[in-house]
């Protein structure tokens, strides 16, 4: 049996007990050293110590008074130590009992308390500038630009330095911006910014009038058709923006994602400057063979040198229009009152949306996607205020070519066909893309 330090106490007391019966028969001095040894667990060292008292009867009869008297007091002793001993393993008991009652409180609570969850907008920071604001390599104004975040455009906070500066990441960039130029953790501001998208995962999506799959069909989208989502409050359902009007998507067929404008690195700015300078040189290119092209038959079925000199002019004026994509407009508008069709892309039979406009290109030499959200991507971003004849306005699941005077052109409903619109923004628009 192991033995406790009350256990080792005792024994040391018997032997203190020993050395005073050999010496000093007085109980008191005995009963001293009993007194330093208690444990419940030596009851066996109490029959021993009987044994011993036994054992010692045999000796004068002063002794065994003295034996007789310390017998007595060490059973005494012996029966308040098992009590107390055994009071000590209740309250040792009693003790683990409350602490692991008590773990198991605290593992109640940790397990059913309700975590705080930190808004996802927290670490959202958001451009307020006039135009954009210099991400640097270090939190220092003498660094190294490494990007550019402009007005409106998203990033994340990262951390923020003892002097004032924020450690950001946004698109391909990371570094850093002074905290003065940036509004961090407000919610409104991010989702104002923002651009909320359902983007169609089937191969052809029905928009219906209420959310519910025995409303009528407001009209139809292909797969890949981004489309603004304006409520999300119905579950199962969205409710998204479309030519055809506001309608709901099934939450079963669409993908929903939240897009920022991020951070332009110091490579991306430079490829896309490079990009934006070879497309306008093909464009005025293909634009310039085209008229020499129609100049050719013109001149071809003329006669007479002053015609054949008007008909010079007037190819050097039409490749000049071409360049800036007036003439991408004047070709689409002949188009007007053709019939809409759902995935055509023929300029007189019948024609959806981004199948017109790809069209019209293609009649330039210029090959786009049949996909109104891969538009969105197609040459380069102007903003609303300098946007000019032949730039391609994209909507949510809708895209037009700008003629001039504030309207677009484009092939719009089955009810309507290929229609004028105005004002451009009739509905918001997401993005306007310049070809030329």
């Amino acid at each position: 049996m192991r033995m406790n330090k009350i256990g080792r106490k005792f024994l040391a007391g018997m032997l203190i007990s020993a050395m005073v019966l050999g010496t000093n028969p007085d109980a008191n001095v005995l009963a001293s050293g009993v007194q330093a040894g208690v444990s419940a667990e030596l009851s066996t060292q109490e029959a021993a110590a009987q044994n011993t008292e036994t054992a010692q009867n045999t000796e004068t009869t002063t002794q065994t008074g003295a034996t007789a008297g310390v017998s007595a007091m060490v059973s005494t002793l012996l029966t308040q130590v098992t009590e107390n001993a055994g009071q000590d393993v209740t309250q040792d008991a009693q003790t683990q009992g409350d602490a692991q009652t008590d773990a198991q409180d605290a593992s109640y609570v940790s397990e059913n308390q309700i975590p705080e969850v930190q808004s996802e907008y927290a670490d959202v920071a958001i451009a307020q500038v006039d135009n954009y604001v210099n991400v640097r390599a270090e939190a220092n104004t003498d660094s190294e630009v490494v990007g550019k975040l402009y007005n409106n455009s998203a990033a994340t906070v990262l951390a923020t330095t003892e002097d004032g500066w924020y450690q950001i990441t946004s698109g391909n960039v990371t570094g850093y911006i002074k905290c003065e130029y940036l509004v961090v953790g407000n919610e409104e501001l991010a989702k104002e910014v923002s651009t909320r998208y359902a983007t169609v995962t089937t191969q052809t999506l029905y928009v219906r009038s209420e959310p519910t799959t025995d409303a009528s069909v407001l009209t139809m989208l292909p797969e890949g058709d981004d489309l603004v989502v304006t409520d999300e409050s119905n579950d199962g359902w969205v409710k998204v923006t479309t030519e055809a009007g506001d309608g709901y998507v099934s939450t079963d067929y669409v993908t929903l994602s939240t897009e920022y404008v991020h951070a332009e690195s110091k490579e991306e700015e430079e490829a896309r400057l490079a990009k934006e300078e070879e497309e306008r040189e093909a464009a005025a290119a293909a634009a310039a063979e085209k008229a020499q092209s129609s100049s050719k038959k013109k001149s071809e079925s003329t006669s007479g040198s002053d015609t054949s000199a008007a008909s010079t002019t007037a190819v050097v004026s039409n490749a000049e229009s071409l360049s800036n994509g007036q003439a991408v407009a004047n070709f689409a508008c002949q188009f007007l009152g053709n019939p809409y069709v759902y995935g055509g892309s023929s300029l007189t039979n019948g024609t959806d949306c981004s199948g017109f406009v790809m069209s019209v290109y293609a009649n330039f030499g210029i090959s786009l996607p049949h996909s109104s959200a891969a538009m969105r991507s197609c040459g380069y971003e102007v903003s609303l205020s300098d946007i000019q004849p032949g730039d391609i306005v994209c909507y949510s699941g809708h895209v037009g070519i700008y003629v001039g005077n504030n309207t677009i052109i484009s092939a719009s409903t089955e009810a309507t066909g290929i229609k004028y619109t105005s004002p451009v923004t009739y509905k918001s628009v997401i993005s306007v893309r310049r070809i030329f």
